[in-house]
């Protein structure tokens, strides 16, 4: 004779299969903010290389000591006021490869934004070794410490440029949104030890000694190295 489980029975059943199913389910590991600045970096810095207009950035990419990559650069007053966002910089070794990323602040007191343009994703070339060298300082101003220049857009672009710095930013579909002289660039070591897990930890560490490399930034140098 069959014996059909009972109420109670079957309801202890679907609990058991339900604390199964939720124990044998991994839950979602918590992004943290570095690493969402990176995928963002990767994202910003594919959609100016794989701009057409951008050719001169294709061009002289592979013969920048380093690239600066900042996903959004915020206005903070309406006319006049402060401007800052968070970047990632990558040097390139003498073996061409690529390290990195070390993580950088950006901020600036100076009226940078054109009328109508609240936020630029930037990526900027670091063109001599005068240039890495204040990065690698600690804090600099484009403009006063390094000079900086817009970056050429179109097929006419020029290719004598003459400056320590050339940048690009993009804003609402736009090449050319900001003036970025006057722009302070800071190391941001709290964020590098965070995404890395090490302390101390500097820029010269991540892009000198390279003496970390994490995997989950390996998408942003194949996109530099045009993997």
């Amino acid at each position: 004779m069959t014996h059909f489980p009972t109420r109670r029975m079957a309801l202890t059943l679907a609990v058991a299969a339900g604390v199964t199913l939720a124990m044998g389910a991994p839950a979602a590991a918590k992004v943290s903010e570095q690493q969402k600045l990176v995928d963002e970096s990767t994202q910003t810095l594919q959609l100016f290389l794989g701009d057409k207009e951008l050719t001169w950035l294709r061009a002289n990419i592979g013969k920048a000591k380093a690239v600066i990559i900042a996903p959004s650069v915020v206005k903070a007053g309406f006319i006049f006021g402060g401007s800052g966002g968070q970047g990632v910089v990558l040097a390139r070794g003498k073996d061409g490869k690529w390290a990195g990323p070390a993580f950088y602040k950006l901020g600036t007191a100076s009226v940078g934004f054109q009328a109508g343009v609240s936020d630029s994703s930037m990526v900027a070339l670091v063109m001599n070794q005068k240039a890495l060298d204040s990065l690698m300082a600690g804090s600099f101003k484009l403009g006063a410490d390094a000079s900086v220049a817009a970056g050429p857009v179109g097929g006419g672009a020029k290719s004598n440029l003459k400056a320590d710095v050339i940048a690009y930013s993009k804003s609402k579909g736009l090449y050319g949104g900001v003036n970025f002289s006057g722009t302070g660039i800071a190391t941001n070591n709290n964020w590098s030890e965070q995404f890395y897990g090490v302390k101390p930890l500097t820029p010269i560490d991540i892009l000198v000694k390279r003496s970390v490399k994490p995997r989950t930034a390996a998408p942003l140098v194949a996109v530099l190295e045009g993997k």
